[in-house]
């Protein structure tokens, strides 16, 4: 592992391997994938618009490729891992949605959690046959926030809330690490389930709030307390390439993980609740009806 001041420079070489990027058309998820193919990786944008992907690949360079992907519509996401027999290295749940007003998939989950959990969620578990190295699922520090209602995942009965539906769904990335990693382990693979968050990273995710009051707040941390997309995707560039424990979790260094450098973060008790994940992979299963695709040699 490296020092505390660890930056795109410390990246290995991927040559031969390949990575598949969740929501790479813009933000994290575009800095993340230049920067890999930059090392020689082969880097898949999975996005909803193959043409705006089109023209991420030619920004970026590389060897890119561009396949469509909408993780509010299991149908797309199952479509989407029909089409691999080719070994994945690296899937890195990167793609989310943040306090967007109250909407629901194309499935009727709620559009945070069935987006941000569920989707990735079922592609990850739809992709585990094909995949040698690990799973990088991006979550937040509003995890710390989220609370997991298993009696209305999907925001059915209780008052709708943005700010607590995008806590729910952080939380529930780390909840699914922890469970997957679990699971992984159990079944004697060698694959590992690791996390990241970017800390405060001016990008775009944060301008679909519709809500005026919570839109200046974002814009005034923007530009006070934020770091940029590149400083913001370090954690998941050092999550998908170093040499980590199982359920890692990295985060910025720096005061309350706003900014800094990459290195090993905690997570709140909820978050660390292994019956808790236990439970949420159950109901995601049944909501989904994507199941654990790996059994015991």
């Amino acid at each position: 592992m490296s020092n505390t001041r660890w930056t795109t420079r410390d990246l290995p070489r991927m040559d031969g391997r390949t990575v598949v990027v969740t929501g790479a058309n813009s933000g994290l998820g575009l800095v993340t994938s230049r920067e890999l193919a930059q090392v020689g990786a082969r880097v898949v944008l999975a996005v909803r618009d193959t043409e705006r992907g089109a023209a991420t690949a030619r920004e970026i360079g590389g060897a890119t490729e561009v396949r469509k992907l909408d993780l509010a519509d299991l149908g797309s996401i199952r479509a989407f891992a029909e089409q691999w027999s080719e070994p994945i290295d690296v899937l890195i749940n990167n793609a989310g949605i943040m306090m967007v007003p109250e909407g629901r998939t194309a499935d009727g989950f709620e559009r945070q959690f069935g987006t941000n959990h569920l989707g990735h969620f079922a592609l990850t578990n739809l992709l585990l046959p094909h995949l040698t190295d690990r799973v990088v699922t991006v979550s937040s520090q509003a995890h710390r926030r989220g609370r997991i209602d298993l009696a209305d995942l999907n925001w059915k009965t209780r008052p709708y809330s943005p700010s607590g539906a995008y806590g729910q769904s952080k939380l529930a990335n780390l909840l699914f690490t922890l469970e997957l990693q679990r699971r992984l382990t159990a079944v004697g693979a060698p694959l590992r389930a690791v996390a990241a968050h970017p800390g405060w990273a001016a990008t775009n995710l944060q301008g679909h709030t519709q809500n005026p009051i919570a839109h200046l707040a974002m814009s005034v941390g923007n530009k006070l307390i934020a770091q940029d997309a590149t400083a913001g995707a370090l954690p998941t560039l050092f999550a998908a390439t170093q040499d980590l424990p199982p359920a890692a979790y990295i985060g910025p260094d720096g005061f309350y993980e706003y900014r800094g450098y990459p290195k090993p973060v905690g997570r709140s008790d909820d978050a660390s609740n292994s019956e808790l994940a236990q439970e949420l992979w159950s109901a995601s299963e049944k909501l989904t009806g994507v199941t654990f695709p790996i059994t015991a040699e």
